[in-house]
Parts: C-alpha cells; structure tokens; sequence
C-alpha cells in the first residue's frame, strides 16, 4: 500500500516508544517476565478481591490497569490477538474452532512460523508454557504441526482442556541445539488440573533459574490455567473440522474447586448492580429477547458464581511460590510479573446468562495487574490498553526495538509505558514507592525524565491511545444451567472511548443487523440507557467536554446535555460557551468514522486512527474531531459502518464499506479531507 498525502504507511512506527536494551545485544540486561493467563476471568464481579496471594504479592506490589482490554471476549480468538500483536480482523481467527478458529486455523493463517514466542527466542529468551494454549489443539492433532516457540511446554488438550478432574496434556521440551523430545500425551484423571499445572510451572521455573544463573539468559515463563472457566465436557470433537458447533456438541457445569476449597463463600452471590437481571432494558439484536431471570435461575447463577472463586483459589495459590523461588534465586527484582485474563465473563448483568462475548464492559474489560523493576506500588492507572498491545510491550521490556521490529512482526498494538506510569499525572499513588527500575532505563523514552502530559494524550515520546477496537463473529452460547442455548447472528463491531481526562467514556456498537448501541458510561456506568437516535425510550445525559486541545485554556470545559428526543429529529446537545447546536448524531458520525477505519485497520492505523481521518495531525481525539467545522466532513463525506450480512465469520464481502485512504470514491460518496473544505 502506498502513502496517501503524505501520510505515513499504515504499518510504520507501531511502537512510539523502545528501551536503550534495544540497542544492546540480546541477553544484556534483559528482565525475566511471567505471565499469569486465567481463563474468563471476570473484572467487574469483583473476583480479584477473593485472591488474597494476588492482592498481597501483585496488587500492593505492582500497579492495576483499571482500563485495559480484550479485543474479541472469546478465548481463542482472543488469545491469538494476544500472541500475535494482531486485531482478529488481521488474524482471521475468530472462532474456538475450525473452521474459523482453533488451533488449526492459528497454524492454516501461518502465525505457527511467526509469532510471539519466536520473537523472544530472536532476542536470547528461553520460552516456557503450561496450560492452555488454544482452543482445539487436541489429541489429534498436537503435533500436526507441534507448537513452535518454546523451549519447553505442557499444553492442555482438548477434548479434555477444560475437565478440572480429567484433564490430559503434552509435554514439548526443545532443548538447546539438540533435537526437540516429544512425549506423547498424558492423561491425569483424578488429579486436580490447576495444582497440575502448578506443579508442571514450577519445574519449568527452577529451569529457567539454573539458565539464567549458568548462561545467564533470561526467560519468559506463561502459566495458563484454565480457572474459573466452566467444567466442559466435549461430545464431539471439532478439532479436525469436520462438524457443526450445536447445543449438544458440549456439556457445560460450573467449575469445580479443589477439595479443600469447597467449603469457601457459603453466603457470596454475584453483586447486584444496577445491570444484574434489570426489570428494564434496552439492547438491541437477540438480547432484547431475554427475559427476565426467575429466582431459581438466579439462585443457580449464584452457584455458579461460588463455584468460580472456588476454582480461582488454586490459581491464587500459585502466587506465592513462584515469589519466594525468584526470591530464593536472587531474581525477584529482575522480574515482572503480570497477570491478566484472555476475555471476561458476566453472570446476569442484562439479564444474560453466564457466559461472554458481548461487547459490555463484563466481557471487554478484563484484570491487568503488573509488578517489577520500576512499577509503582499499590498504584492504579486508568490508562488505555488492550491485549493487542501486550506482544509489543514484553517485546520492548525484552530490549527489542519495536519501532523497527514492529513493521516486521505487523504489530497492531502499541507497547505500554509501563515504567513511566508513575510519572504519568492521573495515576492513584497509595504512598508506596516503587522499585528502582534498571540503570540503564533512566531518562530514555521507556523512563522519561518529564512527566506524560496525559490530558492531551501525547507525550514527547509516545501517545497515550483513548480508544479500543472490540470485534465479534458468529453465534454466542451460554454456559449456565438454564441457558445453554445458541443465538445466531453475533456479529458485530464495537468501539470504546475513554478520554484521558475522564470527560467522557463511550461505547458504541454496530451490529450485523444493522442496529445500533450508544452508551455513556461516564453517567450510565451499567449500559442501560441506550442512546442511539434509532432506538425509542432516550434518556438525557451529559458530557463534559474540555475545549480543544489547542485551546489556550485547557482548563475550560463544557457541558453537553442531550435532550429526549422528539419524533424525526435529532437529540439536542446544547454546550456553552463557545459550542451550540450540537446534535447526538455528529457524536455518532464522528464514533462511526472512527470505527470505519479501526475496522479494517493494520498497524499505525490501529494506534493512530484520526491520523487517518486527518492526515496533517490537528486531531488526535474525539475531543479535537468534535470542533465544529468538521462537521460537514463527518456528516457528509464519510461512508457509515453498515454489514451487508450476518456471517459466521470474518467474510470480507459480507463487512459492508470499508475504509480505503485516499480514495476518490466510496461507494458513491466523494470523501475529501477536512482540511480541504476550507
């Protein structure tokens, strides 16, 4: 693709920001990193909070990203995204199994020769993973081909990935400069797999410690339970692609906790927000067909609920360990230690079923907690992050340069500033120090000596992104006793907006149907007052708006107020004092641009959408693209986000107008750059 106008390529200067390791050789000062992958762990059902170990050794010793994100809520196509630094619209994985998604379909798209654990290898890591790695790597076909990258692993397999007392596994050891030793798979019925998987970590750490101690290279360890996701028993295995995911396909029962926590959270039920079995709603698509949940379906629910922060004390239980191992080596404090989920989980909120899936914050926004050299203590940070950045950020905490290797790895995400955070404005400090981070950071791009300026979202080094592409293809099936049923027609597109300030917090959704989903979740935090012009019942809201960031008085702020709306018009946002007149629907226009190039975005594209929008640099939020001479632009010139179809998969002739920069047409419409308007 050639630059349009000047701009930039789409795939240039992924990473805003690299470490002077990346101009060390490989092996020079590199940390250690472990990775702590749950499985549908939830967030907003508050399940960190009955993880004692991990509030002990993580959450005071490390800072919490209160904002950070999944981009697909469904575990394979996620955990891809994940390891690949790739938005599922890149990756075309988008199913748990083929043959849209899957392990085979991770291999068929070519991410088995060039993908994550391969990349830390280039740079001197040894790589270790235990548990599970994708959905549908099976029995059948673990070693067709074997999962490349890791030094040693023992993979979870289905169809028995996720039977907490039957689980089987694969042991892949590649040992330096010989040949790789395969075993074949094990199956460990009758043994707790969480505490099997523990054990399996462990050994993996202590090797990983004797390496580095004797050839002093680093290691980069994944530790991948499949806690607190439901005990599933597969009927039929999908893994070769040959048959049709149906109700019967799997039989799904709450998790199941090791012995010695069964007794735990007698009286806990899941938290009864203002979203937990609502009387009154308004989705749009199947959820508009949910009733409301009966007692004995919510009693059920609360079952399920126990059972999950059962399962997760066996994950928590892991922590403790692996801390006094690196203690005990002398290697804590070379170490991070990051835990996080592949997607999250509701149980009831919008009268759902348990399950996933969906673009509410249950199911998007998902636990990041991080400790190690340089991270603040007992802080949190509402920064804005996603998965996709994870790949650059453990790239560029390993010394590669990103910046250069993005280009090559097609990197959509942005490497994190995780050790300037305590130097960003906004970050809630508990008045503990932080460690110190390595020498050899201070005062580079990764450890800045000035403070980010993250109410405009720039830095002199990097950019602080406000927004988060969230995808969805197929069907969507729950899990819960009374709702294991599928629902087709699960399609859709979703974007959050959450400015650096706080001045406003979006979420807006485009289904395939074609129906739409506005929310403002500064005021309506549990997304039940659908905004949409398309959709009856509006409520009034506001938003408060700090003036444009070139403004001299960036202290200024406005207030919008979104008025019921009268029959064939608009909602009136009425905003003094330099704005008036504002309608709902520019907001929308100016959301539906932003999401018609995220759609189909690749690299720079993703982290720099507006650059697309505008290419000479005046806007980089929605706050700028707000201004009210481009609403000519933003109403008239930009095609709407529209599907021509519902698909089970990502079919690019069913996706509806694409972005193409620089085109002279779109689908009838003449698109001109705002700038040219004047």
């Amino acid at each position: 693709m050639e630059a349009v106008m000047g701009m930039q390529h789409p795939l240039a200067s992924v990473g805003d920001t690299y470490p002077s390791w990346a101009l060390k050789s490989p092996g020079d000062e590199q940390p250690n990193i472990i990775f702590i992958l749950t499985d549908d762990q939830d967030l907003h059902m508050s399940s960190l909070e009955y993880m004692p170990h991990l509030q002990e050794h993580l959450v005071r010793k490390g800072t919490t990203f209160t904002n950070h994100y999944c981009t697909v809520a469904l575990c394979c196509p996620s955990r891809v995204s994940l390891w690949t630094g790739k938005h599922a619209h890149n990756t075309n994985v988008t199913d748990i199994n083929p043959p849209h998604g899957g392990y085979p379909k991770f291999v068929s798209q070519g991410f088995n020769d060039d993908y994550f654990p391969l990349w830390m290898q280039d740079a001197g890591y040894d790589t270790y993973y235990v548990g599970k790695l994708f959905n549908a790597q099976s029995t059948s076909n673990f070693n067709k081909p074997y999962p490349r990258g890791w030094n040693g692993s023992d993979f979870l397999l289905d169809p028995y990935t996720y039977e907490y007392l039957n689980a089987t596994m694969q042991r892949n050891e590649e040992r330096w400069e010989v040949d790789a030793i395969h075993e074949e798979p094990r199956s460990y019925e009758g043994h707790y797999a969480t505490d099997v998987l523990a054990e399996k970590s462990l050994s993996f750490l202590d090797e990983a410690i004797t390496q580095r101690k004797g050839a002093g290279r680093p290691f980069f360890l994944t530790i991948a339970p499949t806690a607190p996701h439901s005990n599933v028993h597969i009927n039929i295995d999908l893994s070769h692609g040959g048959g049709k995911y149906t109700e019967t396909t799997a039989v799904q029962s709450p998790p199941v906790p090791a012995k010695r926590y069964e007794h735990l959270f007698q009286d806990v039920i899941v938290p009864r927000t203002p979203d937990f079995n609502p009387d009154q709603q308004k989705p749009v698509a199947w959820l508009k067909t949910l009733p409301k949940q009966n007692q004995t379906n919510v009693d059920s629910n609360d079952h399920w609920y126990r059972q999950r922060l059962r399962a997760l004390q066996a994950v928590d239980e892991m922590i403790p360990p692996i801390i006094e191992r690196l203690q005990g080596a002398g290697m804590l404090d070379e170490t991070y230690i990051v835990f996080s989920s592949d997607n999250g989980y509701h149980i009831g909120q919008h009268r759902l079923q348990p399950g996933k899936q969906c673009a509410y914050e249950t199911d998007i926004n998902v636990p990041m907690v991080v400790r190690g050299p340089g991270i603040g203590h007992d802080e949190s940070t509402d920064l804005v992050s996603s998965h996709v950045d994870l790949a650059p950020t453990f790239l560029q905490l390993a010394g590669i340069d990103v910046k250069e290797k993005g280009l090559q790895y097609g990197l959509d995400g942005a490497s994190i500033p995780l050790l300037a955070l305590s130097k960003i404005s906004g970050v809630e400090d508990q008045g503990r120090e932080s460690e110190t981070p390595p020498e050899a950071l201070r005062g580079t791009d990764t450890y800045p000596e000035q403070p980010y300026d993250k109410k405009n979202m720039k830095t002199k080094h990097g950019y602080f992104q406000e927004h988060v592409n969230v995808e969805m293809w197929g069907i969507i099936m729950s899990e819960g006793k009374y709702g294991q049923v599928l629902y087709p027609n699960h399609t859709y597109k979703a974007l959050r907006v959450i400015a650096a300030d706080g001045s406003y917090d979006l979420l807006y959704t485009v289904w395939c149907t074609n129906e739409h989903e506005l929310y403002d979740l500064k005021h309506d935090p549990y997304a039940l007052q659908n905004l949409h012009e398309g959709n009856d019942g509006s409520t009034a809201f506001d938003i408060d708006l700090s003036l444009n960031a070139q403004h001299e008085d960036k202290d200024q702020y406005v207030s919008i107020y979104v008025e019921d709306r009268a029959a064939e018009q608009g909602r009136n946002l009425t905003i003094s004092p330099s704005m008036s007149n504002i309608q709902v629907q520019q907001l929308i226009h100016r959301l539906d641009a932003l999401l018609m190039v995220l759609k189909t975005c690749k690299g720079r594209q993703c982290t720099h959408p507006w650059e697309q929008l505008h290419p000479t640099g005046d806007v980089s939020s929605l706050r700028d693209a707000l201004a009210p001479h481009y609403d000519d632009f933003y109403e008239q010139e930009v095609v709407r986000v529209a599907f021509d179809q519902c698909e089970q998969a990502y079919v690019l002739e069913s996706e509806g107008p694409m972005w193409e920069p620089g085109a002279a047409d779109i689908d009838g419409k003449v698109r001109v750059w705002p700038e040219m308007l004047t």
